[in-house]
């Protein structure tokens, strides 16, 4: 039987609460998603694994549906209505340089636990936004600037601290509730909330990157990729085909007009890296370049708080990007239903690939290309005219891989939880969720029914 939600008696178990009626209840209540306006009816920031059990229970209590947020990029970290669990302040890390492994709490963003590990010469791979939360894109799977030379995120991560929906808080790992520690890699938060994971780090001291932009064509935009699957795994390579911004660095004569947006990373000695992006110059002249011998916290610039983009974006692999499907890809730009239209490519492979495809949840190990298709837009009002585009988009370069990954999915349905997981793969996700979560509580994801 539901009980009702007493704010006054949450005010007495948890030190943090946000209502409505609280003066920071908006800048809690807000995700980047600018076409997401949810109200939740409270907003509780833990601060221990014991607290989150607390929350848990009182979800389980109220009937109040039950939303997870560690860094909050995701569209799935608020509710209408129900209890928003917000991790943010569960930020503790610990390293052991020794081992080389660092325990990090839910709370942290990519950019924080970067930064720390790197005063000692030591990384993990996470995306390629410094704001992003590391408990959604590690869950998710996590692909970044490190995927070819040290794989997924998940490819790095040792054991986990999770709270389960009746409230027991298990350190699980290869040996301990294997079958959890399997479906959380790759699983999202289906399972139960994850508070803090331990990490094993790489080596990096220094590295080579930063942008490169290029005249887009059918045939600098096939070379790009070509040389980018060619090259040494140390290179992880964003590739956005998009008009260009209006940015200092580059001339005015170029803006508006279609370019390739390179953020590249050598994650290696600087003199290799040098050698290696030559090839990548030698394509096309470049209109900016700024590669340069980097801290790999540089590849995280500041993020704008402010900035709540509106988009209608799909995500899905490519097989190959030749001079044909460039050619869509330029045609399919120049007819886009708003101003800013993008089409990233980045290629895979490397240590990703050398994953077994059923050792994670995450199971796209042999895809060869991601793409993310994507037009932001301002007026919510026209979301079909930019839905249409985009789909018309995917359906026109669509090739034999049809699988998607997770943490770049934004619709929620049957169709798009089948592109991210194959038949096996969910029909073992099915039954650890029916294991640890059979009535479905954490179900404010890409959501794997019992």
């Amino acid at each position: 039987m539901a009980t009702k939600l007493s704010i006054t008696k949450l005010r007495k178990t948890f030190k943090h609460v946000i209502t409505p009626k609280d003066a920071d209840y908006e800048k809690a209540r807000t995700v980047v998603p600018g076409d997401i306006n949810r109200r939740p009816a409270v907003i509780i920031k833990v601060t221990n694994a014991n607290e989150v059990a607390q929350v848990i229970s009182l979800a389980k209590e109220t009937g109040l549906e039950l939303a997870i947020r560690s860094g909050g990029h995701s569209m799935y970290s608020t509710t209408d209505g129900g209890i928003v669990l917000d991790l943010s302040l569960m930020n503790k890390i610990e390293i052991d340089t020794n081992e080389k492994t660092v325990w990090a709490e839910t709370g942290l963003t990519a950019v924080e636990l970067t930064s720390a590990t790197l005063e000692h010469g030591l990384a993990i791979g996470f995306g390629d936004t410094g704001s992003v939360g590391i408990g959604g894109i590690t869950l998710g799977g996590g692909v970044g600037y490190l995927v070819r030379k040290h794989g997924l995120t998940i490819d790095n991560l040792l054991a986990a601290e999770i709270v389960t929906t009746d409230g027991e808080i298990l350190q699980i790992d290869e040996s301990n509730h294997a079958d959890l520690f399997w479906a959380i890699r790759g699983g999202g938060g289906n399972f139960g909330v994850v508070t803090k994971f331990k990490f094993k780090l790489q080596d990096l001291t220094q590295a080579y990157g930063g942008i490169l932009c290029l005249p887009a064509t059918p045939e600098t935009i096939a070379s790009f990729l070509r040389e980018a699957d060619s090259a040494p795994e140390a290179l992880s390579t964003i590739a956005n085909v998009m008009p260009a911004p209006p940015m200092p660095f580059l001339a005015e004569e170029h803006h508006g007009k279609i370019i390739i947006f390179a953020m590249m990373c050598y994650a290696g000695d600087v003199a290799e890296g040098e050698k290696v992006m030559q090839s990548f110059r030698n394509i096309a002249t470049p209109l900016a370049d700024l590669l340069h011998p980097m801290s790999y916290t540089e590849l995280f610039p500041p993020d704008d708080a402010e900035y709540h983009p509106i988009a209608a974006g799909r995500t899905m692999f490519l097989d190959y990007v030749d001079e044909s499907v460039a050619e869509k890809i330029l045609n399919h730009l120049s007819k886009a239903t708003d101003m800013m239209s993008v089409t990233q490519l980045r290629v895979l492979g490397g240590a990703m690939a050398r994953v077994s495809e059923d050792a994670t949840a995450y199971a796209h190990r042999k895809s060869k290309i991601m793409a993310n298709l994507a037009v932001l837009y301002e007026n919510i009002n026209e979301k079909p005219i930019h839905e249409k585009w985009v789909d018309e988009f995917q359906n026109a370069i669509t090739q034999s891989d049809k699988g998607a990954y997770v943490n770049f999915i934004n619709i929620v349905g049957e169709d798009e939880l089948k592109s991210a997981y194959p038949t096996s793969t969910l029909g073992k996700l099915r039954q650890v969720k029916s294991k640890y979560d059979p009535e479905n509580l954490f179900k404010m994801n890409q959501n794997i029914k019992p």
